[in-house]
């Protein structure tokens, strides 16, 4: 049986972090080829990123969860049968987090002035704009050995290093809040209803059956409806049967 977890924002915050840690995430992939092509689509997903923290307020959602991560593990460390070690080091990172989101500069600042990226991203903004005829300075540091293009992307990445580590441990305590359970869809539907706390509703499902789970909510109510991926001449989008699958609400 093949499974795949499909995660669902009630709250604007999250979805925003949930697109930073994909655009992140795939940079950090693409970043590690020595393929041209490849680091084209680099440059096109470091763009994407800078677009995207530069219309949000990241920083002021990233430190007030913070601060309530920190109270949290401090409440929780008066429990008796905490694991003391573990929850030392999280409360570390917490604080360590804390001190570099006052410190740092703003998101993305660096790499707005770096001189190859600021010459170049303007034209990737034009479809099919970052041909060697548009943008000859790329094609001419493309060129470069790959050490030399590592280098520079690391360099890249690393200005990166507090939004990618902020951005994973917000959403690594989001999931944790949430354990999955199983639950079943009548005719393809479930109806639940948010606590307070919710912020991702979480669906772990067989991706062999053909359907796939879409969601509509808020963080008061929220519906899932399976859906047909591909389906039959005539059949209706909407699966029509009993489906068992797991849930988290985070």
């Amino acid at each position: 049986m093949s499974e795949a977890v499909f995660e669902f924002p009630l709250k604007e915050k999250v979805r925003n972090y949930l697109r930073v840690e994909q655009l992140l995430g795939q940079l950090k992939s693409t970043a590690k080829s020595d393929s041209v092509p490849l680091q084209m689509v680099f440059f096109e997903q470091l763009f994407e990123l800078l677009d995207l923290i530069e219309r949000l307020d990241l920083r002021s959602d990233m430190s007030k969860d913070l601060d309530a991560h920190e109270k949290n593990l401090v409440y929780w460390s008066q429990h008796p049968k905490i694991d003391s070690a573990a929850l030392d080091q999280a409360l570390k990172t917490i604080v360590n987090l804390k001190q570099k989101l006052k410190t740092d500069r703003r998101f993305g600042s660096a790499l707005k002035e770096d001189k190859l990226l600021s010459a170049i991203r303007q034209r990737f903004a034009i479809p099919g704009g970052s041909c060697s005829f548009d943008l000859p300075n790329l094609h001419f540091w493309l060129q470069q050995p790959s050490e030399v293009r590592q280098q520079e992307i690391g360099q890249w990445l690393e200005t990166l290093s507090s939004l990618d580590d902020t951005i994973a441990v917000s959403l690594s305590f989001i999931r944790e809040r949430g354990q999955f359970k199983t639950v079943t869809a009548d005719n393809g539907f479930y109806q639940g209803a948010a606590e307070d706390k919710n912020e991702l509703i979480r669906i772990k499902c067989r991706v062999d059956e053909g359907y796939y789970p879409t969601l509509s909510g808020n963080k008061y109510r929220y519906a899932l409806r399976f859906l047909w991926f591909s389906p039959a001449e005539g059949q209706n989008a909407a699966v029509e049967s009993n489906i068992q699958f797991k849930l988290a609400a985070c």
